[in-house]
């Protein structure tokens, strides 16, 4: 395994390349971002019955994206899966904890136990009680510290020690949803088969047009049939990066977000006004 990402799907005479540069994503190659035309879907007569959803746009947004996230910072799980070779037993115990957890509180958890234990068999060995003050202040770190344990037990008593490299054998470890599975699946064993959704990748695919779903899982199984595959390895990467930066839960900066031309702002009710105001202010001083 490398730290680099395959961006073939950017096209003939792109370099496509992801390389981690402490802790910061850089990325090369990258040709002109396309806008496409809106599509219509065409009646049996030829008529024009109703335009096509916004997921007609996923190239488009993928590009836009590619180059828009470059400076910016790496979610912990990805900057833990690149420090370590994409280690998958970090990977998986990262993911774990990174559950409704911000990212610094994320990786300064998972350093500090790393420090301690840094295979399945030794991190057994652990208490829960050690677990957990090793961990706080994840959320709900005592449930989770129960998990890592029930899941390094598992991983040694039942796959000889090493993380399992399927999706059903991973969701049989304790604690270890859909969204933890599909991420370990990406970042440590390479897979292109796969679509890690999250709070950020649901609600931004949602925004976006792309889905039209109420839960992670439905979106994941509704973005499968939404977009082309060679996108599915990346697509947690991009929104998760663009979620916790721009389009934000409450109050997405839209004003500045490079996807304006693409995104239809599904039950986005009020943006951001900061650079609304920033932009305001600066007409009035040009005027005086």
């Amino acid at each position: 395994m490398t730290g680099k990402k395959n961006l073939s799907w950017l096209g003939r005479g792109c370099s496509g390349t992801l390389a981690s540069c402490n802790g910061r994503l850089c990325v090369a190659g990258l040709r002109e971002i396309r806008i496409a035309p809106p599509s219509i879907t065409l009646g049996a007569d030829g008529g024009q019955v109703k335009r096509v959803s916004p997921a007609g746009n996923v190239e488009d947004v993928m590009r836009a994206l590619a180059r828009a996230i470059d400076g910016l910072e790496l979610p912990a799980v990805e900057k833990i899966s690149m420090s370590q070779k994409e280690d998958p037993f970090q990977v998986l115990i990262a993911t774990l904890l990174s559950a409704r957890t911000q990212d610094a509180t994320t990786l300064g958890a998972s350093t500090r136990l790393f420090k301690v234990a840094r295979t399945p068999r030794t991190m057994a060995k652990l208490t829960v009680k050690q677990i957990e003050r090793l961990i706080y202040p994840v959320s709900f770190y005592r449930h989770k510290a129960r998990h890592v344990r029930a899941t390094c037990r598992m991983i040694g008593e039942r796959f000889d020690g090493h993380v399992p490299e399927t999706l059903e054998e991973l969701l049989m470890l304790p604690g270890v949803g859909r969204k933890t599975a599909n991420l370990v699946l990406i970042l440590a064993f390479g897979s292109e088969r796969n679509i890690c959704v999250d709070t950020h990748v649901h609600r931004i695919s949602n925004r976006l047009g792309w889905v039209r779903t109420r839960t992670p899982e439905a979106t994941e199984q509704a973005l499968y049939r939404a977009t082309a595959a060679r996108f599915w390895p990346h697509i947690n990467l991009y929104l998760v990066t663009w979620g916790q930066n721009v389009c934000r839960p409450v109050f997405p900066r839209c004003q500045e977000c490079v996807l304006r031309p693409f995104c239809p702002r599904v039950g986005v009710t009020r943006e951001s006004k900061a650079v609304v105001q920033a932009n305001s202010q600066v007409s009035s001083l040009k005027s005086q």
